[in-house]
C-alpha cells in the first residue's frame, strides 16, 4: 500500500515538476511547496488557509507551487514528504502544524538551502538559519470569539469541540472561556460553561465524529459550539446548519479562518456566529513571497496576536449586530495595549 502511494505521489510530482521546470527555464524562479498536516487540503480550515497563502504568493509572482499530503502523521511521513518536494526542486516549504516539529528540525539540517516555515510550533530544539517558526496567541482570538458569542446569546450554554489536545487548540478553548467570563462579568450576560461540554475528539479529520459530538451537545441544550478541529469541526458546523434549517436556534463558532461560508445554509444565511481567526493565510503568503524575493529571514520565532493584527474575529460578522462588533473592537483595543492580558494556561479554567 505504501509503495502504491509513493508511486502515485511521484506521478503527481512529476507532472508538477515538468511544468515547473519550464517555468524555471523561463526565469520565473523558486518553486513554492507545502506539506499538509493531519486532514486534507480542502479542510476549509488550517491546511487550506495555509496553502491559499502560498498559492497567493505563487500566483502573484508567476511561480510554480504544489502541496503533498503525507502517507501518515509520523515524523517519518512528514520528513519523506518534505524530502520528496526538495528532491523535485522545491526550495520553500510550508509545514502547518505542531506535529511537524521533529521533521522540520531534521530537514533544516539535511537541506541548508531549503527555506522552511513551521506554523504552530516554536521548535524548542533550535531554529535553523533557514527556518522561520511561527506561533499565534490563539487565546486572544478565542477570547474575542467567546466575548462575541456571549453578547450574541445573552444567556444559555456554550461548548467546545477540539481536534487534537495540543497547545494551539487548547489555547483557543482557554481564551474562549475567558471571553465568555469577561462578558458575564462586564456586560451582564449569563452564559454557562460545563466541563462535560468541552471535549477533544482526537482528530482533525473525522467529520462524522465531530457531528456526533455536536448532536450530543445540542441535544443537551448547548446553544453554541466553538469548533477548533479542522475537518472534524466541519462536522460540528454541518450539524449546526441542519438544526438551524429545522428551526432550532443553535450556532457554531468557526476557527483559524473566517468559516462563515462553510456554514452557508443555501438561503443566504450561515450557522456561523463568528470565527476565532489566526492569520495563517497571511503569514504563509508573507513568508512565501519573502522566499521568492530573496528577503526571507530565517532563524527567528514570530509570535503573533491581536497587537500585530494577526488574531481576532472577522472584520465582517453578518450574524453579529454593529453594537456587538463595536464592543468586541473596543475590547480588542484593550488587549492590544496590554490593559487586558489573556492567559495562555488552563489555570482556573476547564482544561
Amino acid at each position: 500500500m505504501k509503495k502504491t502511494i509513493a508511486v502515485l505521489l511521484m506521478a503527481v510530482l512529476s507532472v508538477a515538476v515538468f511544468a515547473a521546470g519550464a517555468a524555471e527555464e523561463a526565469g520565473n524562479g523558486i518553486m513554492l511547496g507545502m506539506v499538509t498536516d493531519s486532514g486534507t487540503i480542502d479542510d476549509r480550515s488550517f491546511n487550506q488557509g495555509t496553502y491559499e497563502g502560498v498559492k497567493m504568493a505563487a500566483d502573484e509572482l508567476g511561480l510554480q507551487c504544489t502541496y503533498l499530503r503525507p502517507a501518515g502523521t509520523t515524523t517519518t511521513d512528514y520528513l519523506t514528504a518534505i524530502s520528496d518536494l526538495y528532491d523535485n526542486g522545491y526550495r520553500f516549504i510550508a509545514c502547518p502544524g505542531y506535529l511537524f516539529a521533529e521533521a522540520v528540525a531534521q530537514a533544516q539540517q539535511m537541506y541548508p538551502d531549503l527555506m522552511l516555515i513551521i506554523i504552530d510550533d516554536a521548535l524548542a530544539a533550535g531554529i535553523g538559519e533557514n527556518t522561520v517558526a511561527i506561533t499565534f496567541r490563539e487565546e486572544e482570538a478565542g477570547f474575542l470569539a467567546g466575548l462575541a458569542t456571549a453578547l450574541k446569546l445573552q444567556s444559555g450554554d456554550v461548548g467546545f469541540v477540539g481536534g487534537l489536545e495540543i497547545p494551539a487548540v487548547q489555547k483557543f478553548s482557554w481564551g474562549f472561556q475567558q471571553g465568555v467570563a469577561y462578558a458575564n462579568g462586564n456586560y451582564g450576560t449569563a452564559i454557562s460553561m460545563y466541563p462535560s461540554n468541552f471535549v477533544y475528539q482526537g482528530s482533525f479529520a473525522d467529520l462524522a465524529g465531530g457531528q456526533q459530538l455536536a448532536v450530543a451537545m445540542y441535544d443537551k441544550g448547548v446553544d453554541a459550539i466553538f469548533a477548533a478541529a479542522g475537518g472534524t469541526g466541519v462536522g460540528v458546523i454541518n450539524e449546526a446548519k441542519n438544526r438551524r434549517l429545522a428551526g432550532e436556534d443553535v450556532w457554531a463558532v468557526g476557527v483559524d479562518v473566517d468559516q462563515y461560508s462553510v456554514g452557508d445554509m443555501g438561503n443566504g444565511e450561515s450557522c456561523i456566529l463568528t470565527s476565532a481567526m489566526k492569520d495563517v493565510t497571511g503569514v504563509a503568503y508573507d513568508q512565501a513571497k519573502a522566499a521568492a524575493e530573496g528577503t526571507f529571514q530565517g532563524g527567528q520565532h514570530l509570535v503573533l496576536g491581536v497587537a500585530e493584527g494577526r488574531a481576532g474575529i472577522p472584520a465582517s460578522n453578518p450574524n453579529l449586530t454593529p453594537e456587538i462588533e463595536e464592543t468586541v473592537a473596543s475590547v480588542a483595543a484593550l488587549i492590544k495595549d496590554g490593559t487586558i492580558v489573556v492567559q495562555d494556561t488552563a489555570d482556573g479554567l476547564i482544561p
